[in-house]
C-alpha cells in the first residue's frame, strides 16, 4: 500500500484549494492512502478531491477529540499532540506533497527532509542550508505531475521494502 501525505496550510485562497483538491483526487486514482492533518484549508480540499475520487483518507487531529475534523475524512486519529502531530503526519507518508503552506507545513517539510522522506512542493518553501546549497524538493507546478512523481517514488521505496522483507 502507499501512504501520500499531503501538507499545507489550514488557511487558503481558492486558487490554492483548487490546486489540493486535484492533488487529493490525483492520490486516490493511484490508489494511495491519502494522509494528512485532518482540518481545514489544505487539509480539507485535499481530502475533499480523494473522497470525490472514491479513495482513503486519514486525517491525524492535533486535539483530544475530532473536534474540527474535516467532513472529508475517512478515518480520523485525534492525538492529543497539538503541532507535534505534524511529526505523525509525516511518519505515515511514504512521501510528501508540500502545498503552499505556512509554518507547519514548514515542519512537516523539515521532518520529512530529516527522515529521508521524498517531498514535492508546489508553491511552498525554497529551503537552503546553510552554504547556499537547496533542500532536495522536487517542484511542480501541476498537482498531477506531483502525484505521479509522488507515487512512482512510493511505489519503488515500497518495492525496496518488500524485498528486503523477503530477504529476512
Amino acid at each position: 500500500m502507499i501512504n501520500i501525505g499531503i501538507i499545507g496550510a489550514g488557511q487558503c485562497n481558492s486558487s490554492t484549494g483548487g490546486i489540493a483538491y486535484r492533488a487529493g483526487f490525483a492520490v486516490a486514482r493511484t490508489g494511495a492512502v491519502l494522509y494528512c492533518g485532518g482540518l481545514e484549508g489544505v487539509m480539507e480540499h485535499a481530502s475533499r478531491g480523494a473522497r470525490d475520487a472514491g479513495g482513503t483518507v486519514i486525517g491525524i487531529l492535533p486535539g483530544d477529540d475530532r473536534t474540527g475534523a474535516n467532513p472529508y475524512l475517512s478515518y480520523s486519529i485525534p492525538t492529543g499532540f497539538g503541532e507535534a502531530r505534524n511529526s505523525i503526519v509525516v511518519k505515515c507518508s511514504d512521501v510528501l506533497i508540500a502545498i503552499s503552506g505556512s509554518y507547519g507545513t514548514l515542519s512537516e517539510i523539515a521532518y520529512a527532509l530529516k527522515w529521508g522522506k521524498p517531498v514535492a512542493g508546489i508553491g511552498t518553501f525554497r529551503i537552503t542550508d546553510e552554504n547556499g546549497q537547496s533542500a532536495p524538493i522536487r517542484y511542480f507546478d501541476s498537482p498531477e505531475e506531483a502525484v505521479e512523481w509522488a507515487a512512482e517514488i512510493a511505489s519503488n521505496r515500497s518495492k525496496i521494502r518488500s524485498n528486503r522483507e523477503e530477504a529476512k
